[in-house]
Order: structure tokens, then sequence, then C-alpha cells
């Protein structure tokens, strides 16, 4: 059995830990309080050690106890039994939670430990490491959640951090309108992921995943739900997981988005963030393999971006471009993985994939130093050697095509921006135009009724 003292506090600690940075740093930036670079390196630094200290202290009870699952319950909060609303709010610790947040803080701490050099005498120093701790706290409560509740909370703080981040450099115009591009895509994510909760609840009158996905630990857990219930709220979730994942259709964001510092790159769309679609897949596995319609469909949306990225990435100018389409290539497959059912090998490949993209995202500026370092040195151009003949076995006329499409993006911006965008653009413009009409009208009427006739005769 394990210690319920000792479980509770390295429980809480690898919860809560990122919440000590973001509480501090931000009631000094309420009370107008800057405070040193070495201080927030230092409290960065704590916290990430104490949430490693509070996981790997669960992980050896567990361990030591034989058990696969352990929750972390704080009680019932709310329960509306005719509304078909129940908040429990709990956290579970299991094999997919515990590698995912042990990943989480190992990264966080090494993108913090960079960002500390990185950003010496930024101007925005202390408001960067505000939203990384949001970012940082945002990912344990998603890792973690044992209800859809929970992790939609989490969900949100790492899309409110990332496009604040995205807009960091928010003295230039270009950081502005992407961070709001990536913004209204979140939005779309969330809205879906609402849908879902509120299905979800109706369905089963809570929202604890051991209701949705069946009991037992994962990935071995059987849904209790039926393959039609099974299909509408997973395709609810695969959509919002597909919206913050960058998956297709909504890859065009995901360049974008490289417009924050190299730190909150290599964090969100290297590493952590761009994989929290394909953890949401994950945890509700059981749902997928319940649907044969739905594991289709998460074939084809993992295989298809897998192939649009690839040809994407082949045409990108920018260094932060070309691994932006290389991790979302593997991120494709990953969701392919999922889809088939290889449930441990797409863990195991999220995992090695977001080591790799950090190490080449926080490496990509001073590699481009040294290879202009080295063209200097030798007083001419380095000829690239080619890797890969895949472009020669394509026919000659499609070449063209492929390459238009790929400098075009997958013409991704154009199909939201026309078949999403305007659609919702122009139904509000009706909206605003039928609103205006209104109040004229009721003010006109208001005038006339109250309008005395004689009172023009007197003046």
């Amino acid at each position: 059995m394990l210690d319920s003292t000792f479980f509770a506090a390295s429980a809480f600690l690898a919860v809560f830990a990122p919440s000590l940075l973001a509480g501090t740093i931000g009631l000094c930036s309420l009370l107008n309080v800057s405070l040193r670079e070495q201080v927030i390196g230092r409290l960065s630094l704590l916290t990430n050690l104490l949430g490693l200290v509070g996981i790997f202290g669960v992980a050896g009870m567990m361990i030591a106890a034989g058990r696969t699952e352990t929750i972390l319950e704080f009680g019932h909060w709310v329960i509306l039994p005719e509304e078909h609303f129940h908040f429990h709010l709990k956290f579970v610790f299991d094999r997919l939670s515990v590698p995912l947040a042990t990943l989480s803080y190992l990264l966080c701490g090494t993108v913090a430990a960079f960002a500390s050099n990185y950003l010496h005498r930024e101007a925005g120093y202390q408001r960067f490491f505000l939203f990384y701790a949001l970012f940082s706290f945002g990912l344990s409560l998603s890792f973690l959640a044992s209800t859809i509740e929970v992790l939609f909370f989490g969900w949100e703080l790492v899309g409110l951090a990332s496009a604040l981040l995205v807009g960091f450099f928010h003295e230039r115009r270009g950081p502005v309108n992407n961070g709001l591009r990536v913004w209204a895509v979140y939005r779309i994510s969330d809205a879906l992921f609402l849908v879902a909760v509120v299905m979800m609840h109706h369905l089963t009158g809570e929202g604890d995943f051991d209701h949705l996905t069946g009991q037992g630990a994962w990935p071995n857990a059987v849904s209790l739900l039926s393959g039609r219930e099974a299909f509408s709220v997973g395709g609810l979730l695969l959509l919002a997981a597909a919206a913050k994942s960058a998956l297709i259709p909504f890859s065009g964001w995901l360049p974008r988005a490289m417009e924050g510092p190299t730190p909150s790159s290599a964090i969100f769309y290297g590493a952590l963030s761009i994989h929290l679609g394909a953890f949401l897949l994950l945890r509700v596995s059981p749902l997928i393999a319940n649907s044969a319609g739905l594991t289709a469909l998460v074939i084809a949306i993992g295989l298809a971006t897998a192939i649009v990225a690839n040809l994407i990435g082949r045409v990108q100018a920018d260094i932060k471009g070309v691994l932006a389409f290389s991790a979302l290539t593997q991120v494709g497959l990953i969701v392919v993985e999922i889809g088939m059912g290889w449930y441990y090998l797409a863990l195991t490949h999220i995992i090695g994939h977001a080591f790799l993209r950090t190490l080449q995202l926080l490496r990509a500026s001073n590699l481009l130093q040294d290879y202009f370092n080295i063209e200097t040195a030798v007083g001419r151009k380095i000829a690239m050697s080619r890797l890969s003949q895949l472009e020669d076995s394509k026919p000659a006329e499609m070449q063209p095509w492929l390459y238009r499409f790929g400098l075009e993006r997958g013409y991704l911006d154009l199909l939201l921006d026309r078949g999403l965008v305007a659609p919702w653009l122009e139904f509000f413009r009706w909206c605003s135009r039928l609103e205006s009409n209104g109040i004229a009208w009721f003010g006109n009427q208001v005038t006339a009724k109250f309008h005395q006739p004689g009172e023009e005769a007197d003046a």
C-alpha cells in the first residue's frame, strides 16, 4: 500500500509545483515589482526540481507497491444530477501521465536554463517567464488530469500562454497578427472540446475519464459507450486535437507561431504543445478502439498530415519553418500509430521526438552562425549535398505543381480563410447590421410616439 501522506505530498508537488513560479511572478507583476533575472532563473529551477521530486516520488511508490495507476482526489466540488453535471477534482498517475509529466519538467527546466541566458537584458524577461510558468502549469494539469474538466483547464492555460508568447514582440505588427491567428484556431479547438464535454456529461453524467473510457489502467480500459456514442464524442475530441496539434486542415498556423522567441518555439511547437493533441487521443484511446469509423478517421488525418507537412517542409526557406513542418510530419505519424493501436510506440515516439526537436530548435540559431563563420573562413559558399533523391522519383509534370503546393503551404490558410473564417465573419456582419437596423427602428418608433406636434410650433 502507498503511504497516503507521502503520496499526497509528492502528488501535490507533481501537479502544482509550476503554480509557485506563476503565482510569484504574477503577483510581482501586478504589484509592479521587477524581479532580478537571477531570482527568476533560480525560481524556475526550483519549480522544476520540486516537480521532478514529486513525480519521481509518486513513481517510486507505485513501483514499490506494484501498481500501474494511482489517483489523487480532492473531493466532489459540484453535483447537479438534473443538469447531468458532476465536477470531481482528481488527478491520475499511470503509464501515460507519469512519463509525459516527467518529460515536461525535464524539458521545461532545460528551456528555462537556456532562456535565462538567451533573453538576458530583454525588456520582457519577466513577462516571458510568467507566460512560461502558465504554460508549465497548464501542461502538468493536462497530463495528470483524471477528469475532462481539469484537462480542459490545463488545455486553456497552454493555449493562452502559446498565443501570448507568439505575440511576445508586440511592438511589431507581425507577431501580434500571428498571435491572434493562433488564438483564433485555438478557440475553434476549445469550442469543439467544450461540445465534447457537454456531450460526455449528457451520456455519462460525469466528467471522469474512467466513466468515459472504462475501468482499468491505461491502455487496457474498454470504453463503456456504444460505437455510435464513441464516434460522436471521439470525433469532436479528434477535431479539437487536430486544431491544437496543427493537424490537417488546421496546419496553417504552425509557421506563424514561430514568431515567438526561440525558447518558446522549442518548448511549444517542437516538444510539448504540439504533442498535446496526440496525448488527448492517447488518453481517450479506448473510444477510438471502440469505433471503426473513428479509427479510420484518425489514421486518415494523421497520414494526410504527415504527407502534406513533408511536402511543405521540403521547400521552406527558413530553418524554423523546416523544423516546424518536420515536427508536424512526426506528429502525423504519431497519430497514425495511435489509430493503429500502437499506444506504447506512440508514447515512446512522443518522448524521443520531443527531446530531438528541443535540441534542434535551441541549436538552430548557433548552427546558422557556425555555418556562416565556416563560409567566411573558407571564402566561398559551401555547396549543400543532396540528402534524398525523392524529388527525382516523381514525374516531371508533377514536380512544378508539388513545388507550388509546398510554397503555398498546402493552401491551408486559404482553405481556413474562405471555408471557415469568411462565412463566420459574414454571419457576424449580418448580425451587426440587423442589430443596427433594429436599434434605429426602435429609436424612430420611440421618437414618433413621444413627439408632440405642438412643440415645433411653440419653438
